[in-house]
């Protein structure tokens, strides 16, 4: 417990260095780019008519309004892949400040998962454009997707800690988790309805896959205009839970040897 609140305590301590490295995250991303931030709106919003494009003729006729039905788990899907993308090489990034001044190395995993959380959170004026385009209908509903977004960004904060000090020792995990990420997609319902997969994927999807956990539920919140289940969203706070224990008790397990192998 005395730990515990020692870790804590130094998080607090370095709160001001969190804030300043999701702001560089930020800024870099959209240096010298002509629209700035306004990317974080257009990118996403881009890539989904592009999708819609693509897969409209082949699902929409069995889903309706299927622009906001595919943004709905596209910018979750998004946020998930590239920010726990950009946390596995935080610490390896971060190698010659971590070498040179004590710093607690999980901060720049925590910047990583945080400015990926703000870059979504810029993707939901995106959403609200689409579904003003297409006139979905809204309802108080929606004023509760910010539960669903504290879940996921737990779940990722849990994931990138366990891929970034992983990533320190085997640097290969990089192009193993470029492999998962691209079957993790496909083997989640963004672009298609989950009733179309066989029987037997359809159980392992629904009970093994934490993104649907999150999309789902995101998804009955935005787009079906109701409460999620109980059971989604409990496997959705035990899965992010779990995944931050697995991710946190590696890390701070393996820390101490990161400074032999950057």
């Amino acid at each position: 417990m005395n730990r515990m609140i020692d870790r804590l305590n130094i998080f607090i301590k370095y709160k001001d260095l969190l804030k300043q490295l999701v702001a560089k995250d930020i800024k870099l991303k959209y240096r010298r780019s002509f629209l700035g931030y306004v990317w974080s709106v257009l990118n996403p919003l881009l890539i989904m008519i592009v999708m819609a494009i693509v897969f409209s003729t082949m699902f929409s006729r069995n889903i309706k309004n299927f622009p906001v039905y595919l943004f709905c788990g596209q910018i979750l899907f998004n946020f998930m892949n590239q920010s726990t993308h950009q946390a596995l090489s935080s610490i390896n990034g971060n190698a010659a400040l971590l070498k040179k001044t004590y710093v607690p190395k999980y901060i720049f995993t925590f910047a990583n998962i945080t400015s990926g959380l703000v870059d979504l959170v810029f993707s939901m004026g995106a959403l609200l454009l689409v579904m003003l385009a297409t006139h979905a209908k809204f309802t108080w509903h929606f004023l509760l997707f910010p539960l669903v977004l504290l879940q996921l960004y737990v779940f990722c904060l849990g994931l990138g800690l366990f891929l970034a000090q992983a990533n320190v020792f085997f640097r290969d995990i990089q192009y193993i988790y470029n492999a998962v990420t691209t079957a993790w997609l496909y083997l989640t319902p963004i672009f298609y309805p989950i009733e179309q997969l066989p029987p037997q994927v359809l159980w392992c999807v629904k009970h093994l896959n934490p993104m649907y956990f999150y999309i789902g539920q995101f998804r009955d919140l935005v787009y079906y205009n109701r409460l999620p289940g109980h059971l989604i969203v409990l496997a959705g706070c035990v899965s992010a839970v779990l995944m931050l224990i697995i991710g946190t008790v590696a890390f701070f397990r393996n820390q101490d040897n990161f400074i032999l192998y950057i």
